[in-house]
């Protein structure tokens, strides 16, 4: 058995090394133990083992673990600019057997790394047995489920905003939202912060379990997110208020199943 709140207070213990004071890192520090949070509650839903629930919190707690090293080191969370902090996650994890400061049964140590290194990634690598499929689940839908709260109550300053309010629709994005499908940025050619607001919220088509949508509609962070905008050109404003009723509609039905 885990103790989380150990682990947690190991955590807390790790990250002090690193700047706290710097609002990008005090935010990655709050968004793990709100995901760590997150993936309890799924866990739970899903009626899981007491153990594998604790696995599922612990993957929560430390799948950004490599977020501080990263930005103190490169300045950007961007991974396509610096390192994959996945990846980066892992390493740390296995130097001088540092996962052992946070579990000491070895069973679940393989999922914890695989799920970490996962929870980042475009897809789910391939040959993963059903298990450590849905440890992998898990934590990318914690994850998405608080980036859907940091971009409806913390993302976007004002001179964002602004900008984002005077940008104009790209039909082919709109016309990969409807495709029910996770936008690859990297097959993008468009930039901009409406651009990386229209690919944040197909995060939603890779959600996989309804308690994760179930968060999401009760926390209204999908109407949150467009109420913080206010589009200038009128054909983008009624795009967007399409764009918002269709991933209303599609969080209704996947809830109701």
């Amino acid at each position: 058995m885990i103790d989380l709140e150990k682990a947690e207070n190991e955590f807390l213990k790790y990250i002090r090394k690193f700047d706290l004071e710097n609002d990008n890192l005090k935010r990655k520090q709050l968004h793990s133990l709100r995901v760590m949070k997150v993936s309890n509650k799924i866990a739970k839903n899903l009626n899981l083992s007491d153990e594998e629930i604790q696995i599922a919190t612990l993957i929560g707690l430390l799948h950004d673990i490599a977020r501080f090293e990263q930005f103190t080191k490169y300045a950007t969370f961007r991974d396509r600019d610096s390192i994959d902090h996945g990846d980066l996650a892992v390493e740390i994890l296995k130097k001088d057997d540092y996962i052992k400061n946070y579990v000491d049964n070895e069973t679940y140590i393989d999922i914890i790394y695989l799920a970490i290194k996962n929870h980042n990634k475009f897809k789910i690598e391939n040959g993963c047995n059903p298990k450590q499929e849905m440890f992998c689940k898990i934590i990318r839908d914690a994850d998405k489920v608080d980036i859907f709260y940091e971009a409806s109550e913390i993302f976007y300053d004002d001179k964002e905003i602004q900008e984002i309010n005077q940008s104009t629709i790209h039909e082919e994005i709109i016309n990969k939202i409807y495709q029910k499908n996770l936008i690859n940025r990297n097959e993008i050619n468009e930039k901009g912060k409406l651009i990386s607001v229209l690919i944040m919220l197909t995060f939603l088509f890779d959600i996989n379990y309804k308690a994760s949508f179930e968060i999401i509609q009760s926390e209204n962070y999908i109407n949150k997110i467009f109420e913080r905008f206010h589009f200038e050109d009128a054909h983008t404003r009624n795009k967007m208020k399409e764009v918002q009723a269709f991933l209303n509609q599609y969080i209704e039905e996947k809830i109701k199943g």
